[in-house]
């Protein structure tokens, strides 16, 4: 194993990888939870039984498909990359297609199904892999930092120091409130820890603020250890149900599978430009097994769909591991390791709530903004594309609207600047894609 994922070579070892696949876990062991739900369409009350996804199914299909997904990047890619059904894709499955648009939750597995399929083609032609690379160097450094803006803004708001503010959008929240309190604690000892050059300081952090909560009686006690897995039945393989039913074939589903395309492309190559930059691992401007990593992430979508869940992606929340010290692939394997675990030992999964969470997130933003000084800010056609893609992100609240504000206007100002010869043919090409989707699909 230390031969395999060249341990010497990255200055690592199987105790920093194990910590680092660990945290990674914790720091999106939420999905565990919050994806059943979401496609369960939990929160909607007057929906029919009937019509809904299966809970109990849907929680295994999300802890194979990350276990799965995990699995293929760590021993594939071998990077320190976990992969889980995506945030935000979930939420379009559920709300947008199957609850806003009336389609059959089958149909929609049917849409996320294709669209796998024909991201692993595209992986195979290695276009992905020539996109990635033809991204300048300047803005992969914006998506990183601004990735990291937008997990710290996520991180604040899981723990409620942010919040909702109808005067003027966003405010600050109630400090005194014990889960507040309890995320802010964490924090602190993160921060402590981290400054000290402590190895694992953010995994340290989760777990002190663990014992913590449950102390002040903030985190609940799981009343298990161990339940029974629930069936995957009612979910696996009604992906290709769909296709046999002829209302699959019109022009909604098409674009339904364009967007599962688009969002799944752009937040995965942001997510994998981002825990590469910070682990050190690309060079020269590339990612080295970009391929490999990219078809991962399209076996993952493919698997997740078969066994019943939304696109499985990589996970941003991999900062967390590589912070607390992964750099190979083995990280991910010990990841996946974990959710398999998860399958007999859910009840555990409570004390990971968001206080737990949110200050990882938090110091993991804080290390990712570092990439902004790798920026040639001197330059206003250089400066400008690099602001608007960081900062879109947190404001938009999604990475591939950030990417595509940042490819729309560095064409532009490259051009005006007499720097075309500089700008990859692709970059043109993406220039009219990102714009004809602010205009049609948004």
């Amino acid at each position: 194993m230390r031969k395999y994922f060249e341990f010497e070579k990255h200055g690592t070892n199987y105790r920093r990888e194990f910590i680092g696949g660990l945290t990674t876990f914790l720091a999106m062991a939420y999905i565990l939870v919050v994806n059943p739900l979401t496609l369960s369409l939990a929160s909607i009350n007057d929906y029919p039984d009937a019509l809904r996804m299966d809970y109990g199914a849907v929680f295994v299909a999300t802890a194979l498909a990350a276990a799965i997904g995990s699995i293929v990047m760590g021993l594939l890619g071998k990077y320190p990359l976990a992969l889980a059904p995506g945030m935000g894709l979930n939420a379009f499955f559920a709300y947008t297609v199957v609850l806003g648009s009336g389609i059959p939750w089958q149909h929609a597995l049917g849409a996320v199904l294709i669209s796998g399929v024909f991201f692993f083609l595209l992986t195979l032609t290695g276009l992905r892999e020539k996109i990635i690379n033809a991204i300048p160097i300047d803005l992969k450094h914006a998506v990183g930092a601004g990735i990291g803006l937008f997990i710290t803004f996520v991180g604040l708001q899981n723990a409620k120091i942010i919040v909702n503010n109808d005067a003027t959008l966003v405010g600050l929240g109630d400090l005194t409130a014990g889960p507040t309190l309890l995320a802010i604690f964490g924090i602190v000892v993160t921060v402590i820890m981290m400054t000290r050059g402590i190895n694992g300081a953010v995994f340290y952090g989760m777990v002190i603020t663990v014992i913590v909560g449950i102390i002040f009686n903030l985190i609940e006690m799981p009343h298990k250890v161990v339940d029974s897995v629930p069936s995957v039945a009612p979910t696996f393989g009604a992906a290709f149900s769909s296709f046999g039913d002829s209302s699959f074939y019109s022009t909604a589903m098409l674009g339904i599978i364009l967007t599962f395309l688009f969002v799944d492309f752009f937040d995965n190559a942001g997510t994998l430009v981002a825990v590469a930059n910070q682990a050190g691992i690309m060079k020269d401007n590339k990612l080295p097994r970009a391929g490999r990593a990219l078809i991962s992430d399209s076996i993952a979508t493919t698997v997740g769909a078969v066994l019943g869940t939304s696109t499985t992606t990589s996970y941003i929340e991999s900062s967390a591991g590589v912070a607390a010290g992964a750099r190979t692939g083995f990280a991910a394997l010990v990841t996946a390791g974990f959710f398999i675990l998860s399958l007999f030992f859910f009840p555990l999964l409570s004390v990971v709530t968001a206080p737990v969470t949110a200050p990882a997130l938090i110091i993991v933003g804080v290390l990712m903004v570092s990439s902004l000084g790798k920026i040639d800010w001197k330059k206003f056609e250089i400066a400008v594309p690099s602001f608007l893609t960081m900062i879109a992100m947190p404001l938009s609240y999604s990475i591939a609207t950030g990417i595509a504000v940042g490819f729309i206007f560095y064409p532009i100002t490259m051009l005006v600047k007499g720097r075309a010869k500089e700008i990859n043919p692709i970059m043109y090409f993406f220039f009219v894609i990102f714009v004809l989707y602010f205009i049609f699909l948004k």
